[in-house]
């Protein structure tokens, strides 16, 4: 046998799990609570115990990868010049790179923003701001500003390519470390993100890892420890498109519903299918991952109710509105607890169509009215994703939900809200033994065989 192991540091758990790589399949997987608060090797090899005890025997690998999300993940900060162009482009490029992002800054950043972004305290901030021979001094303003910054973060500066130079010296002569990078958006309404892309992964390698605690564990491995994200995002990527020698399964879109977070993905060109529609604001990337992180099952729980008031939730639910209070009170002092009872399974369920409801709505776009001399017109904000081919649903609470097709038909369009560009008739896949992360590590040495094993394992709903 050809064993591979892979390991998801999850803000909640940490999962792991072996592949078979010659009968493309999975054969195994196990997870412990993430330990992040002592020490991530500890939560690791108990997950890997356990794995080992479910396997029946000891495994030799041929190969052991990772990925992490753990203590909030890669925090981020984009700084741009036209919030809708240029300060949107730095936010996309840091999420397809397995960012959160805390905040997007646009125009000159005042003192109260200054004073915001050092409370923040990020991991990397990108600053950008406009196309190559275009505006400098916002970008160059910025960069005074990042300098000043007491924290130690480092810069990655996607902007401007005649004012790059000068903000790299800035923030270096301020003891930062600068990486400069072709420009998020050479020209008007031209995104290239790639770049940026690999530069936030390259410092998140050699900065991150140390900061978060994970040093002993990247010895174990045979390669680099990626942001779980951004593993996510190569996985759907592969599935979608497929390789040379093996055929993808067309457009999608997934979500991914977590303790702290949900993660949405869409691969797709996005443009407008709906008659007479025209695309406004900055066109987003056909590969597109974005973040909610207020919309956490464990670590916002409470925020996810308050989307549509306690009495409400509750009585959706199936549970009286004392019956959640508790709950929620266990949540806010075990975060990594599994329902205990039929109370806490209801709550849970509800939860997760909650957050992907709102998580879906808020990544797919979204059309709006407008009267012209020509008369009604509708403007598409964002991606279309209304003819999406499959929908796939991924995280704890939807692979453990004993209804995961109620779950994935809120991503769905609703005739609630016509104007929500929703996949109106996409079939519904779910990763039922949660291997997208590890398909998305895989993809980097053996793509085929990642995509042969994310097409046996994951099941159609």
């Amino acid at each position: 046998m050809s064993y591979a192991l892979f390991t998801d540091i999850g803000s909640t758990f940490t999962k792991v799990t072996a592949a078979d790589l010659e009968a493309c399949r999975i054969v195994g997987r196990a997870m412990s609570p993430t330990t992040i608060f002592d020490d991530v090797n500890i939560g690791f090899q108990k997950a890997l115990a356990l794995l080992t005890e479910q396997v029946g025997h000891p495994m030799e690998f041929d190969f052991r990868l990772a990925c992490s999300s753990a203590a909030g993940g890669l925090k981020m900060v984009a700084c741009g010049l036209v919030p809708d162009l240029t300060s949107e482009a730095a936010r996309l490029a840091s999420l397809s790179a397995g960012a959160k992002v805390l905040k997007a800054y646009a125009y000159k950043m005042t003192d109260t923003e200054a004073k915001e972004l050092t409370e923040l305290q990020p991991d990397i901030v990108m600053l950008s701001g406009g196309t190559d021979g275009g505006n400098s001094e916002v970008m160059l303003h910025n960069a005074k500003v990042l300098a000043d910054c007491p924290l130690r973060f480092p810069v990655i500066i996607a902007g401007n390519k005649s004012a790059a130079g000068e903000a790299a010296r800035l923030i270096e002569e301020a003891g930062k470390e600068a990486v400069v990078c072709p420009n998020v958006m050479p020209e008007f309404g031209k995104l290239n993100i790639e770049p940026a892309r690999e530069a936030v992964r390259k410092v998140f390698l050699e900065r991150i890892v140390d900061a978060k605690g994970l040093r002993e564990l990247a010895e174990k491995m045979d390669g680099d420890i990626i942001p779980t994200p951004a593993a996510v995002l190569d996985a759907i990527t592969l599935l979608s498109r497929g390789t040379r020698d093996e055929e993808g399964i067309g457009s999608l879109m997934a979500f991914d519903i977590g303790g702290a977070t949900t993660d949405v993905y869409s691969v797709t060109n996005g443009c407008p299918v709906y008659s007479g529609a025209m695309l406004k604001g900055l066109p987003h990337p056909a590969a597109k991952r974005s973040v909610e992180g207020d919309l956490g099952m464990r670590w916002n729980a409470r925020t996810i109710v308050a989307l549509q008031g306690e009495e409400l939730f509750a009585e959706d639910a199936g549970v009286t509105a004392e019956e959640l209070r508790q709950t929620l009170d266990v949540f806010d002092k075990t975060p990594d607890i599994l329902p205990q009872n039929e109370a806490m399974e209801k709550i849970d369920v509800a939860l997760a169509k909650s957050a992907a409801k709102n998580a879906c709505e808020r990544h797919a776009g979204h059309l709006e009215v407008v009267f012209t001399p020509l008369g009604e017109r509708y403007m598409q904000t964002g991606k279309d994703l209304s003819d999406v081919k499959w929908l796939i649903g991924t995280g704890g609470p939807v692979i453990t939900s004993k209804d995961p097709a109620a779950i994935l038909s809120e991503a769905s369009f609703s005739e609630q809200e016509p104007l929500s560009l929703r996949p109106r008739r996409a079939k519904c896949l779910l990763d039922a033994k949660y291997i997208l992360s590890a398909m998305g590590l895989l993809s980097q040495k053996l793509p085929d065989v990642a995509l042969k094993i994310m097409k046996n394992e994951l099941i159609e709903i």
